[in-house]
């Protein structure tokens, strides 16, 4: 596989995982806890950082900002892989950030996270590894 599917590939993995993750945390109840009790607690418990949140709606803000950093890296690498392929080629750096990008949600989705994120984001970050291998080639 070239260069341009691999990250094709590992970007759009990205974005769908983002997106999905949107969804289910704006639209669903997908990421509300099972015990009753402790959402009811955390929609009227504050952080000690601040009173002017809950530790629910942070919950609620912390996974959508989540998802919008998976969707704009995805963005990111598919424009970047679509309309200036050259550039990535060339740019070692950039090329790089997106291994080393994958690699940390990689070890998130390992130490946190379940097994479909990790399924999805270690395929992701092949692709990223791969692309590299295969542009130092």
């Amino acid at each position: 596989m070239n260069t341009q599917t691999l990250i094709i590939l590992g970007a759009a993995t990205f974005g769908v995982l983002g997106m999905l993750h949107l969804f289910y945390t704006l639209f669903t109840r997908k990421f509300s806890v099972r015990d009753a009790a402790t959402e009811a607690a955390m929609k009227v418990t504050h952080p000690r950082l601040t009173s002017r949140t809950t530790m629910w709606d942070a919950w609620v803000g912390f996974n959508a900002s989540h998802s919008l950093g998976a969707i704009a890296f995805s963005a990111v690498y598919l424009v970047l892989a679509t309309a200036h392929m050259a550039m990535l080629r060339e740019s070692a750096a950039l090329l790089g950030l997106a291994v080393v990008t994958s690699l940390a949600y990689l070890v998130l989705a390992v130490r946190y996270w379940f097994r479909t994120p990790l399924i999805g984001i270690l395929f992701g970050a092949l692709c990223f590894l791969g692309a590299a291998f295969a542009a130092a080639a």
